[in-house]
């Protein structure tokens, strides 16, 4: 009983320094450049896109505020669906370990 106490301990430490990093990366930024500069994409560490800049030499200036938003949102979108792949695989790799639910591992 006593190691079963303790590993709970132990899953709920683990729990309360994963939410504080996912705080800590929510609110990291970083830049990614592509083009010599010519676009650039900033996110935080989480990997949520904050903002697109592109060149206007690469479009029509016009429909730059467009082109934009819609790279915004693709890659948002696909973010999720990377998270949903990854937390399936989690479930998979953890789902044999005999883990009580809730213990943030997933």
């Amino acid at each position: 009983m006593a190691d079963f106490l303790g590993m709970m301990k132990q899953a709920a430490e683990l729990q309360s320094k994963m939410q504080a990093m996912q705080e800590e990366l929510g609110n990291l930024e970083v830049e990614g450049i592509s083009g010599g500069g010519l676009v650039a994409v900033r996110m935080t560490a989480k990997m949520e896109v904050k903002g697109v800049k592109i060149d206007p030499s690469l479009m029509k200036a016009e429909e730059r505020e467009v082109l934009e938003d819609l790279l915004v949102t693709a890659q948002n979108d696909a973010r999720r669906k990377a998270e949903t792949a990854a937390m399936e695989k989690m479930q998979a790799l953890t789902g044999g370990l005999g883990l009580p639910p809730g213990l943030g591992l997933t």
